[in-house]
């Protein structure tokens, strides 16, 4: 797999809690570090209403091999209690667009995490320029950090939701 193919990493859970307390949870930048894997140290809302499309929020998080660093995410598709998706940096050619899906199954909540890596430059495209013969390695990789930390997320959201 190659960058330019925008890599895809998907994760899942059902949750014993109805889709509009999960959103209250999915759009909860502030809880995510509790949740967030190895990486996600949380956000913060900086322009526009929460989860709203077009807001705008800074994202902080951390990686063993670079260190901190900051983004700027764009959300470009909402709609409360079912998507939340947001584009990291150049909504128009993001390093990464992120999303969360709430299914309604029956008064429990299906949370489908979903990341598409690409098109625009992001720390990954640094790394693979720097290690162009190892770019499926380097890739491969990023993907299973992408899965752990997910699985992280929805894991943590799961047990607050379920929590009350």
């Amino acid at each position: 797999m190659r960058y330019a193919d925008g890599p895809e990493v998907s994760v899942e859970t059902t949750i014993d809690a109805p889709p509009e307390r999960v959103w209250d949870l999915c759009t909860d930048l502030t809880r995510m570090a509790e949740w967030g894997g190895q990486e996600n140290l949380g956000g913060e809302w900086i322009e526009g209403e929460r989860g709203s499309t077009g807001a705008k929020f800074k994202g902080r998080n951390q990686h063993k091999a670079i260190g901190e660093w900051e983004t700027t995410a764009t959300v470009v598709e909402c709609e409360p209690a079912r998507t939340f998706a947001w584009a990291i940096m150049d909504p128009e050619n993001p390093a990464a667009t992120w999303r969360f899906e709430l299914t309604d199954v029956g008064g429990k909540t299906k949370l489908r995490q979903h990341v598409r890596m690409g098109p625009g430059p992001s720390g990954l495209t640094y790394a693979i320029e720097q290690n162009p013969d190892k770019e499926e390695r380097i890739i491969e990789r990023r993907i299973q950090e992408h899965t752990a930390n997910m699985t992280a997320t929805i894991e943590g959201i799961k047990r607050a939701a379920e929590s009350g």
